[in-house]
């Protein structure tokens, strides 16, 4: 079972650390997602990691404030968020698949967790 965990209200400029843990199992072998969904507004992968760690997604509004990351010691995975804004506003879910390729479409994701809940004022 996958839990985010992380996500608070924070002023625009800021940065956040969203922490996902899995019990039961591992992440070995798995492609792990950062999906986040806006009110009103579908879900969207924003950073993919490779289980290989051969690759890492980032989807365009993210890219360059956004870092996904793995602690195997600590069976984490991180999603390190700077300079957010106001649009980064959304609840924050970490999935994991295990397709050929990392997903870049929320729709290849099997694993899902609880999401957390980002906020950012303006």
């Amino acid at each position: 079972q996958l839990q985010a965990y992380g996500g608070g209200l924070v002023q625009a400029g800021s940065s956040l650390r969203l922490s996902c843990t899995a019990s039961g199992r591992t992440f070995e072998r798995l492609h792990v997602g950062w999906v986040r969904q806006a009110p009103g507004k579908e879900r969207e992968v924003v950073a993919a990691d490779n289980w290989r760690g051969s690759s890492t997604y980032y989807a365009d509004s993210v890219k360059g404030r956004f870092t996904i990351s793995r602690d195997s010691a600590k069976n984490t995975v991180f999603l390190q968020m700077n300079s957010l804004k106001s649009e980064d506003t959304a609840v924050y879910y970490c999935a994991t698949a295990t397709t050929t390729y990392v997903p870049i479409t929320p729709t290849y994701y099997g694993n899902w967790g609880q999401g957390t809940l980002v906020t950012v004022s303006s």
